[in-house]
């Protein structure tokens, strides 16, 4: 394997780990405060279809990650509305939203797009090259010649981990997540952090879809999104539920993604799916030798009735 086949190869794992990174960090800042979101699959493909429709009408793929992201919190308030004000269970209206927002966004598309065979496409966003930075041997290309989605992606990593060990706000977070009737006797509005936390998911999860389409691929399909919100899913356990340990559940699964396309173009002459589950046989392996102790919070998923106090 020569070096640049190597260095293909970790590009590619870069640019796929970011949206499920932006995924992952959702479903973090929703566990961190005791709501446990498995509907991040439906949050990114709304996310997925605002980012490329306003990046359509508009040709500003900003305005394209912002759409997204208002559309991700507007869908996610539905799933906040009904597991923080009708505590009802977090897994159920979870799977509601993997089944609700993908038929939704279809249904749009359809109807502003028509079910042709030609594909509406947009331009995608711009990579930008840091000075100097770019010009290192080997690692300047890729690290330093990405798009500005990635620089934030990664960004993300280090401020979310200061932010739940350093600030009162984050620490007054956690405390939602581990004791929620203790932090409400301490004078700490559990309600509005939960709902915080709902709104942060939503954005977030939202833009990591939009990334799929503004900086990823140049159309909308139904299915882009393809499980990425279940992967990142099992990133969070993986890494954890830790900012850092996220990062590098999502470069694993990243280059994962990136050998199986790189695999689906060699000559090896086996079926495309094969190559396909790659991801899915590595998250179900991660899932079963890593498992899911008791890592994360202790009110994970549990509803919290504030007149039950």
């Amino acid at each position: 394997m020569n070096t640049t086949l190597i260095l293909s190869i970790v590009s590619a794992s870069v640019r796929m780990a970011v949206p499920l990174l932006l995924i992952a960090l959702a479903e973090l800042y929703s566990e961190k405060a005791g709501m446990v979101n498995i509907g991040l699959e439906g949050l990114a493909a709304i996310g997925a279809l605002v980012g490329f429709m306003v990046t359509y009408y508009t040709g500003n793929t900003w305005l394209g990650i912002l759409g997204a992201a208002v559309a991700g919190i507007l869908i996610n308030l539905i799933y906040a509305f009904s597991t923080i004000s009708l505590c009802a269970n977090h897994i159920v209206y979870g799977m509601a939203m993997n089944i609700l927002a993908p038929a939704l966004a279809s249904f749009i598309y359809r109807i502003s797009f028509g079910v042709g065979n030609s594909l509406t496409q947009i331009e995608l966003m711009k990579p930008i090259e840091i000075p100097i930075l770019s010009k290192i041997p080997y690692i300047g290309e890729l690290v330093f010649h990405q798009t500005p989605m990635v620089y934030l992606a990664f960004l993300m990593v280090p401020l979310t981990s200061v932010f739940f060990q350093k600030t009162k706000m984050g620490l007054n977070y956690k405390s939602v997540g581990e004791y929620p009737k203790a932090s409400a006797t301490l004078g700490i509005n559990v309600i509005g952090i939960k709902y915080i936390s709902c709104i942060i998911c939503g954005a977030l999860a939202a833009i990591g879809g939009a990334y799929l389409t503004t900086c990823y691929s140049t159309t909308y399909t139904e299915g882009i999104v393809s499980g990425r919100g279940f992967i990142a899913l099992a990133a969070v356990i993986f890494g954890r539920w830790m900012g850092t340990g996220v990062m590098w559940a999502c470069l694993f699964f990243g280059l994962c993604d990136a050998i199986q396309i790189r695999l689906q173009v060699s000559s090896i002459g086996l079926q495309y799916q094969f190559f396909q589950m790659i991801p899915y046989i590595a998250t179900v392996l991660v899932l079963a030798i890593i498992g899911s102790n008791k890592a994360g919070p202790k009110a994970n998923g549990l509803p919290y009735c504030k007149e039950q106090r």
